[in-house]
């Protein structure tokens, strides 16, 4: 599971997985159960848009380029609102939101995991052989 070619050939299943994570933090907005944070939308979105395009055969480079463009504002989106729970840390005013699964701290850094692994698996992704 930890080889990059698992990733590579599940890559689909993976995009179903990210659409369905970005639908999931979507409805929790809508339904009003947290907080209506633009850079939670941001990043959820993001996420949404790298799972679409992991469901697309293709790998071509506008493709890639797209991915990575989407990518890296997500990216800067979701270390902004990381970096600001650190300063909040340094400044001794940091508390965990509760329940602490919803902190936008500890969301904040699953969406720069997740949204490297997206771009990565998208702009690595090889050539489908003809």
């Amino acid at each position: 599971m930890f080889q990059y070619e698992f990733y590579q050939q599940h890559i689909r299943a993976l995009g179903i997985v990210a659409i369905v994570v970005s639908l999931g933090a979507w409805s929790l907005d809508w339904f009003d159960v947290v907080y209506k944070c633009p850079y939670c939308r941001v990043q959820r979105s993001v996420i949404g848009l790298l799972g679409l395009v992991m469901l697309s055969g293709t790998s071509h480079f506008i493709v890639k380029y797209f991915s990575t463009v989407v990518g890296f504002f997500g990216l800067s989106v979701a270390s902004t609102q990381h970096f600001r729970g650190w300063l909040r840390v340094h400044k001794g005013e940091f508390e965990w939101y509760s329940p602490f699964y919803l902190d936008s701290f500890l969301l904040s850094f699953l969406a720069i995991c997740i949204i490297v692994a997206q771009v990565w698996i998208v702009c690595l992704r090889k050539p489908v052989s003809s």
